[in-house]
Order: C-alpha cells, then sequence, then structure tokens
C-alpha cells in the first residue's frame, strides 16, 4: 500500500525526522503536535490549558490538509509533564471533540520535546 506524507505550513513543521502525517489506506497517522506556534516555531503558553489550545490547532491544520476533521479521529495519546494538568487538558480537548470522543490514552512522560507540557499523537480514519 502507497504511503502519502501530509504536511501543511498551518502546522509546525517537524523537529525531527518524521512527517506531520502519512496516510496509508483509509487511515491517517498523525504525529505528536506540541504547543509550537507553526510561525515562530515558540511554545505558546506557559499552562496546560493554554498549551493544549494549540496542540489541538496544530491538529486542525493537520487534519485539514488531510482533507479531515476531527469527527474522523479514531484515537489519541496524550503525554502530559505532569497528570497534574489532567483536568485542564480534558476540559480543552472535550471542547475539540465534542460528542466525537475517541479512544485515548494519557500517560504522564518525564519530558516533552522543547519543554511542553502536553503532546498529543492520534489515528484517523478517512475512508467511507
Amino acid at each position: 500500500m502507497p504511503i502519502e506524507k501530509i504536511n501543511t505550513q498551518r502546522a509546525p513543521a517537524a523537529i525531527g525526522p518524521y512527517s506531520q502525517a502519512v496516510r496509508t489506506g483509509d487511515y491517517l497517522f498523525f504525529s505528536g503536535q506540541i504547543p509550537l506556534d507553526p510561525v515562530s516555531g515558540n511554545i505558546v503558553g506557559q499552562d496546560a490549558e493554554t498549551q493544549t489550545r494549540q496542540v489541538l490547532k496544530n491538529i486542525e491544520a493537520v487534519l485539514e490538509a488531510a482533507g479531515l476533521a476531527a469527527d474522523r479521529v479514531l484515537k489519541t495519546t496524550v503525554y502530559l509533564a505532569d497528570l497534574q494538568d489532567f483536568a485542564a487538558v480534558n476540559k480543552v480537548y472535550a471542547e475539540y471533540f465534542g460528542e466525537a470522543k475517541p479512544a485515548r490514552a494519557t500517560v504522564q512522560v518525564t519530558a516533552l520535546p522543547k519543554g511542553a507540557l502536553v503532546e498529543i499523537e492520534g489515528i484517523a480514519y478517512s475512508g467511507s
């Protein structure tokens, strides 16, 4: 099955050797997004709520570049620098995904790139 790379300037450029997303068949796998401003490359916000909003904006840009929306996301993994931010992240996450409610795992990690507080990756379905 061919693999299509998805990239958009509306989301931050990859900070390593990876694509913003790849599509194979009816599935889109989007790389972890951290709260980087796509223009400046700087972290947006000092708190988990603000950073989660930026992460989800970045994900939305990648999904749109693939012709998809949040309701097509099947699963996400949320990485937190501190599980104490769980409630703040959930608040913004629920606003973004609404009734779609993809399957999800949330884990605390030792550190995230560029000192981010949150990172989210996932899988979306582009079939009918």
